[in-house]
């Protein structure tokens, strides 16, 4: 993310658009952010093959001195369109402001609203900057649904929703003028079309493949869809079905024993998810940890133990059960490798400018990082690993790849830095019993 540049899509009052966004990068000790465009304007496409058109024939704009640069060129249409985590729907905000501040409405709100920021911090917008900075509610939104939660929350969401309709109009307005489609060589743009409705094709094609599959059940014989499957065919996938599934006692009672290591410590404690939300073995935002799973056991067999009188797991009605096992030592607490998170080694290998990450233990450490976040009303992790923010893009490029993203190139210096506040605020929140 350090040195990427990123297709986004734009949804404004002419319609959906396509540019460049250069998010935050460090060259000579400063920082830098940029979107493709001039002096005056971002340049704007309504349709990708204009942008792509444009990039491979054009010059003068203010992405060309960017590190990464070289590379976008040689971009095919497919790598140039925006993903869907990287479209900002900018005219329905107040609609989406309108909603129920689930998880789900702050999240796009917050990503939305950072681009405009984004916007106006690069392009000197200063209506814009006053607007966001005026309101405080607009600051909230990095503080997630939890900000918005209860009674107070409640009235901090409807100040929210009367400053968007307030500014909104307005700041569309401006973003209106701000943006203006360039000249784009004629051969050039003949060319991109002919490749991008190819790349439509293609895409188009493959989704049917997957829906004829899906209809025909995955059947390796091609077996007709219409046939009914026999009992015996039902019982077999019945079985696939539970052999999936968690057994025993732990996946009885949803909780589970988790293994945290961080530098030369492993640890070990519980978690468990209410109405999916993550809730820890502790209390006020501190993480009940043990050696070993052993010790973990004992503890849990003493109800006079600190680990056990007053810990947040008693809000799930089956950790009785689990003290109830201990106390009769039936208990064991082997911890599965689906629930071992390794934070070890990531932020070095980050800071060296590493991304042959392993995906699955990036993916669970983030898990981990985000679930103790939430737990604890702390916004940081679901902010730093928010696929808006550098050190998020650069996590979701390993663990989510795709060959239509342009790699990020190092130095990962930001990302690693940000990556290391996050396991140091973890390992903070340890509490060694």
């Amino acid at each position: 993310m350090a040195s990427d540049i990123v297709p986004i899509r734009l949804a404004l009052t002419r319609g959906d658009v396509v540019t460049l966004w250069a998010p935050p990068w460090r060259e000579d000790g400063e920082e830098w952010e940029a979107f493709l465009g001039d002096d005056e304007h971002v340049f704007v496409f309504d349709e990708v093959a204009g942008l792509a058109a444009f990039v491979r024939t054009a010059s003068g704009h203010d992405l060309e001195d960017h590190p990464a640069w070289s590379a976008v060129p040689g971009l095919s249409v497919g790598e140039l369109t925006p993903d869907d985590a990287h479209r900002y729907d900018l005219v329905a905000l107040p609609e989406l402001a309108a909603e129920d501040p689930d998880a789900w409405t702050v999240q796009e709100l917050h990503e939305a609203v950072s681009m405009v920021r984004s916007l106006a911090d690069v392009c000197d917008l200063e209506n814009i900057v006053a607007a966001l900075d005026g309101e405080p509610a607009f600051a909230l939104l990095r503080g997630g649904a939890a900000a918005f939660a209860g009674r107070d929350g409640a009235k901090r969401w409807a100040a929210l929703s009367a400053a968007v309709a307030q500014h909104w109009d307005d700041i569309v307005d401006t973003l209106d003028g701000l943006v203006a489609t360039p000249e784009v060589d004629a051969g050039a743009l003949a060319k991109a079309r002919t490749e991008a409705a190819e790349w439509d094709a293609a895409r188009a094609a493959a989704l049917d493949a997957g829906a004829a599959d899906s209809a025909d059940g995955g059947s390796a014989d091609g077996t007709d869809s219409g046939e009914e499957a026999t009992d015996s065919d039902s019982a077999d996938a019945a079985d696939d079905e539970t052999a999936d599934e968690p057994t025993g006692f732990w996946a009885e009672v949803g909780i589970d024993p988790i293994r945290i290591q961080s530098g030369d410590t492993s640890l070990v404690t519980l978690r468990c998810y209410l109405d999916d939300k993550p809730v820890f073995l502790g209390s006020e935002g501190r993480i009940d940890v043990f050696g070993s799973e052993q010790e973990l056991v004992a503890a849990l067999a003493d109800p006079e133990h600190p680990a056990v009188a007053g810990t947040d797991l008693t809000a799930a009605v089956t950790f009785a059960e689990v003290l109830e096992a201990a106390k009769a030592g039936d208990l064991d607490a082997t911890v599965e490798d689906m629930n071992t998170y390794v934070l070890t080694g990531i932020g070095a290998d980050l800071a060296d400018g590493v991304l042959d990450l392993d995906p699955v233990q990036l993916d669970l450490a983030s898990e981990l990082l985000t679930d103790v976040g939430e737990w604890a009303d702390a916004p940081e992790p679901a902010e730093s690993l928010a696929e808006s923010s550098s050190l998020g893009w650069l996590v979701s490029f390993v663990v989510r790849p795709d060959p239509t993203r342009m790699a990020p190139s190092p130095p990962f210096t930001r990302e690693a830095q940000a990556w290391s506040d996050l396991v140091a605020g973890l390992e903070a929140r340890l509490r060694r019993r």
